[in-house]
């Protein structure tokens, strides 16, 4: 019985780290979807926005303790682009989770751009522009 029970713990232990490995934190989420929403800006061309790269950097220091963070989930988000895209990448960059939630808020973002281009270009775009992702040109 107790080789049982420690096979079973061994087991949830060894299951339990992939599993929590592949979440995303709050703060992680709260700025993935950020930058997704800037970048379906950019991606709509909603005129007078451009990317702020500084004030992206700053943003995700400020949500995720480092600028090696915040650069670490830039570099993830980029790679799932790139995986998105066909186009090689970084392997050691690319995170599976990133990739599944950056296209859920994509696609989210998106359908509001092209249902309401006007309104959404302009509510997304300042609330980037506060946030430090974009800036107006």
């Amino acid at each position: 019985m107790k080789i049982k029970l420690r096979a079973v713990v061994l087991l949830t232990l060894i299951m339990s780290g992939p599993a929590r490995a592949a979440m995303l934190s709050d703060a992680e989420a709260t700025f993935l979807d950020q930058l997704v929403t800037a970048s379906a800006v950019l991606e709509q061309r909603c005129t007078g926005y451009e990317v702020n790269g500084a004030g992206s950097v700053q943003l995700g220091a400020r949500l995720l303790g480092s600028t090696d963070a915040a650069m670490a989930m830039i570099d993830a988000y980029a790679a799932a682009i790139k995986a998105r895209d066909g186009e090689t990448s970084d392997p050691g960059k690319f995170r599976l989770e990133v990739s599944d939630a950056a296209v859920k808020a994509f696609r989210r973002v998106r359908a509001d751009l092209i249902r309401d281009p006007k309104g959404a270009c302009a509510a997304y775009g300042d609330t980037g522009v506060e946030r430090g992702l974009l800036r107006r040109y």
